[in-house]
């Protein structure tokens, strides 16, 4: 068995944990590849990412969600899992902490874990006037979003969904999301949090111009098309919080599901609502308890 080793160079607790990392894959029987920007620190063979070979079992993102997004958008089209170790903050993709992670890595080895596939998008920007596949192409598993690189304006957008018109907007953008993208970018500008393993689109409007507009949920075999109508220049489309290419007024870029899903790790006791729960406070009153009826407490002092 092989795990391909993907993390930040210059995190500064790295080297301890990669040592952690070699004792127990040896005491695993375990071989490891890491990628070139790591292997100066533990002196042992490297590859480049995209030379991962189909004999790697699975993908070790040691860092933030950042660095799982890079290692899933390499390991998807090989289908290959990955497990993410969270060095981060927040970190809400990354499955393990340090503190668990060479008892994730004995899991994964006894085969004693699930595999979530996740649904992906493929991103098309069809250029002005064109009608054919001249555009450029991205992959996307958190989301993908049209907005204002400059100055607060409004921007006008034509959604469709296949070839239904769903509307117009008048917003600062759109985000389009996966269902794993649904607690990131999107949850911030009001979309609503979709279990991980449901195949959906997200469409979250920006700021609308007009209460009537809300996020929309489509099935995942939805193709959605978002015109750009008006909003002179500085028109961006971001990828995963990764810049992706300038829009021009005309433009149209087309979202739907990509052939290559996603493989995340799932271990035991590590739900999602679990992680919901301990990292973004979802449901938890007990932080802040509710006083007694007729009690005084939390009442101001005359």
């Amino acid at each position: 068995m092989k795990f391909f080793i993907i993390g930040i160079a210059d995190h500064p607790g790295l080297e301890p944990l990669l040592r952690r990392v070699e004792r127990k894959a040896d005491e695993l029987g375990v071989s490891l590849v890491f990628e070139p920007s790591l292997a100066p620190t533990v002196g042992r063979d490297s590859a480049a990412p995209e030379e991962i070979e189909g004999d790697v079992a699975l993908v070790l993102a040691l860092g933030g969600d950042g660095t799982l997004l890079r290692a899933a958008r390499l390991a998807a089209p090989r289908g290959i899992p990955v497990l993410g170790c969270n060095l981060g903050r927040l970190g809400f993709l990354t499955m393990v902490s340090e503190d668990e992670l060479e008892a994730a890595m004995s899991m994964v080895a006894g085969g004693d874990y699930e595999l979530e596939k996740r649904l992906a998008l493929r991103v098309r920007v069809v250029p002005n006037g064109s009608s054919g596949p001249d555009g450029r192409s991205f992959y996307a598993i958190n989301d993908a979003v049209i907005h204002k690189s400059g100055f607060a304006r409004l921007i006008g957008l034509r959604v469709l969904a296949d070839d239904d018109e769903v509307g117009h907007y008048s917003a600062d953008g759109i985000i389009l999301a996966t269902a794993t993208g649904s607690t990131a970018y999107s949850l911030s500008a009001g979309g609503p949090i979709v279990s991980p393993t449901m195949e959906g689109i997200v469409a979250t409007p920006i700021s609308p111009h007009t209460l009537a507009v809300r996020p929309v949920v489509f099935s995942g075999d939805t193709r959605i098309s978002v015109e750009l109508l008006s909003g002179d220049h500085d028109l961006q489309l971001t990828v995963d919080g990764q810049p992706g290419c300038r829009l021009s007024v005309g433009d149209r870029v087309e979202v739907a599901r990509s052939r290559h899903a996603v493989g995340l790790v799932r271990l035991p006791r590590h739900s999602f609502f679990t992680v919901l729960r301990r990292k973004l406070r979802w449901g938890d009153v007990r932080e802040h308890p509710t006083p007694p009826s007729g009690g005084n407490e939390g009442k101001p002092e005359c």
